[in-house]
């Protein structure tokens, strides 16, 4: 069995173990530890899941222990190349990449790769963190450090821990979930000195109208909430929000 865009063959990345054509099984390692239908495995194999669990973290730690100050990079994988916010991306990583940050992504295409490439080409390193998923996309090829994960939330802990700051471009669910895991963060001091940087204004202007109209003034959030995202269009606000945290702080 192929993939239609590239004609390659189907694979999927499973940790170290890579899976193609007709032994890709039918779930993700994530499906299997969530699905709450089976439960007669909980008692033989969630266990067994656990130690799994410890070596992501350990390979994630050891892998990114030694990075250079890093940014978080969020977008679309369904972004086409030519698109805005790919071409902000690539922009945005090259500008990171001057001033001695590696940039971080979720490693698959779209914006992902745009910000990846923009740091590889301007000489910056390029870490992309992949995931096991049903619709497989793998790594793009301006990753310099990858790791393939099974577990979301071991994915997530390294995009946290090793960023000094988040930048969140146009993006579906996946991009809204980590936009609003990094402020909830914040927000609960989980982080500290940590920006969260939308890029894109149009795009983000309606969810931030609704914020404000509705959570703001129903009181489900505050107005020092809302000033924890920042907005910008322009690469060099971004950078200079980044680098003014982190010498507030006596970092970089």
């Amino acid at each position: 069995m192929t993939d239609s865009t590239n004609g390659r063959p189907r694979e999927r990345h499973r940790g170290a173990v890579t899976l193609r054509r007709d032994s890709i099984p039918p779930s993700t390692a994530d499906q299997k530890l969530l699905d709450s239908q089976n439960r007669e495995e909980w008692k033989t194999k969630d266990a067994w899941r656990a130690l799994r669990i410890l070596s992501e973290f350990v390979e994630g730690f050891d892998t990114l222990a030694d990075l250079p100050p890093a940014v978080s990079v969020f977008g679309s994988a369904r972004s086409a190349p030519d698109s805005y916010e790919c071409e902000l991306a690539e922009s945005l990583g090259a500008a990171l990449a001057e001033q001695g940050y590696a940039v971080i992504t979720g490693g698959g295409p779209g914006v992902m790769e745009a910000a990846n490439r923009g740091v590889t080409e301007a000489g910056g390193l390029s870490v992309g963190l992949g995931i096991e998923l049903p619709f497989e996309q793998g790594l793009n090829d301006w990753v310099d450090v990858g790791i393939d994960f099974r577990y979301f939330f071991v994915r997530k802990t390294m995009f946290v821990k090793y960023a000094q700051a988040f930048v969140v471009l146009p993006g579906g669910f996946g991009t809204l979930d980590e936009l609003f895991e990094a402020i909830t963060l914040v927000q609960t001091k989980k982080v500290t000195r940590f920006p969260v940087i939308l890029m894109g204004t149009e795009y983000w202007g309606g969810l931030l109208d609704w914020m404000k109209r509705r959570m703001l003034d129903d009181g489900k959030i505050s107005a020092a909430d809302l000033d924890l995202i920042q907005v910008t269009d322009d690469v060099a606000e971004a950078v200079r929000i980044i680098m003014d945290a982190d010498q507030s702080h006596g970092q970089h």
